[in-house]
């Protein structure tokens, strides 16, 4: 059983259920400009990530270097997409997750959620599922929070300062993505996280060395919490 104060959890993949919308969208957005790009490669490569930046390493992964403004212009496209497809879908939280996060909080450990979504994308999600900061979770902190997103450690830094914690070894960071286990491991948590319910898969979240990979958040409770 590990020891934790903070417990700092990636959004879509992780803790909301939104059927990978954002990549699929992202996918959209880049391929109505020519490219014939995979789900899977658009995963492989801009998963975790701000999505300017995602875009951007998307681009380059495909044909060796990217044209800025394009890359600008397709984020533009991609958020009006995002936020029509956001306000068309059902979204929700995974079997067990929400009572699993309300179980941490009643033990004493604090609850962050992080993503490389703006702050209005992210309250959305948030709004939809009817989840409020200090119910379900005690800070949001999205890219718009920090200058250097994922795989730098600077929203696990900002969430871990508002939340008055100072010991890396007691923070947890999970996540459905390979940057999110870098963005822990730079952030020097305690303990890092992969859960294969989102973006990548058990061999790829393996790839990143996490100290473990779940196939629900809700077995987090057996590491963390006394039987």
């Amino acid at each position: 059983m590990h020891t934790i104060k903070l417990a700092v959890f990636d959004m879509a993949g992780t803790v909301v259920n939104e059927d990978n919308v954002v990549y699929k969208t992202l996918q959209k957005a880049i391929n109505e400009r020519g490219f014939q790009l995979t789900l899977d490669f658009v995963l492989e490569h801009g998963a975790g990530k701000e999505k300017h930046q995602a875009i951007k390493d998307i681009i380059k992964a495909d044909i060796g270097s990217v044209d800025a403004e394009m890359a600008a212009s397709i984020f533009e496209d991609f958020k009006v997409l995002l936020n029509e497809a956001y306000h068309k879908l059902e979204v929700g939280s995974y079997d067990g997750v929400e009572q699993m996060l309300l179980s941490l909080k009643e033990n004493g450990i604090k609850v962050a959620l992080n993503t490389g979504y703006d702050s209005k994308t992210a309250q959305l999600l948030l709004n939809k599922m009817d989840w409020t900061e200090g119910k379900q979770y005690d800070v949001l902190v999205t890219a718009d929070d920090v200058v250097l997103g994922r795989p730098n450690p600077d929203m696990i830094v900002e969430a871990m300062m508002k939340l008055n914690v100072h010991d890396e070894e007691l923070v947890l960071k999970a996540g459905d993505s390979i940057i999110d286990i870098e963005e822990g491991k730079n952030a020097n948590c305690g303990v890092t996280i992969g859960v294969t319910t989102g973006a990548h898969t058990r061999h790829q979240l393996l790839s990143a060395n996490p100290t473990h990979v779940l196939d629900s958040l809700t077995e987090l409770r057996q590491l963390l919490l006394p039987s």
